[in-house]
């Protein structure tokens, strides 16, 4: 074999090995681009989940304390912004009013004994805080997600391929900044 066909043959060898991983890598970044995508759908899943129990919360709350038409309104203005959210920053600051508005309605609770013992009441309650569980879950599965793009698309090779299909770094899901203070619990 003539060196000048070793030498072509070499190239193609090296050509087909650097092709075959960039497109390895970009695949690799697009399944975790979809896992981000797919991880934040289920984060807001769970907001809708909760968003669609609110109504019947707050019925049942109105039953028994129907001159306390602010807590009311404040709670559906809360769910109106969180189902209007955009993304995940839009959705995190919505969140954190639905939160307090959720916050002030239980709170009202504590005024009415028999609601608290009543039945409806006490599954929604128990729904509510399932919900926020799944809510906790699925947004520490979005931001391990982020996580992990986040890493990736950092380290080298990768982040060639990353900086060439516009590849960023994504946010993470982060609590409101009220939620660092105490909740204080009364009885």
């Amino acid at each position: 074999m003539k060196k000048s066909t070793i030498v072509l043959i070499s190239i193609a060898v090296i050509l087909l090995i650097l092709v075959t991983s960039v497109v390895g890598k970009y695949n690799q970044l697009v399944e975790l681009e979809n896992s981000v995508d797919g991880r934040w759908a289920q984060v807001e899943n769970q907001l809708q989940r909760r968003a669609d129990l609110i109504p019947n919360l707050v019925n049942t709350v109105k039953g028994y304390a129907g001159h306390e038409e602010k807590v009311f309104a404040d709670v559906a203005d809360a769910r109106a912004r969180l189902l209007g959210a955009n993304n995940p920053a839009d959705a995190a600051s919505a969140n954190a009013g639905l939160d307090s508005a959720l916050g002030r309605l239980l709170a009202l609770s504590e005024s009415y004994p028999e609601l608290k013992a009543d039945s409806s009441f006490i599954r929604l309650q128990d729904e509510l805080a399932g919900t926020e569980n799944r809510i906790a879950t699925e947004r520490m599965r979005f931001n391990e997600a982020v996580q992990t793009w986040n890493a990736t698309i950092r380290k080298f090779p990768t982040n060639i391929v990353a900086n060439f299909m516009g590849g960023q770094a994504k946010s993470y899901f982060e609590a409101a900044p009220s939620a660092q203070e105490v909740p204080q619990v009364q009885f």
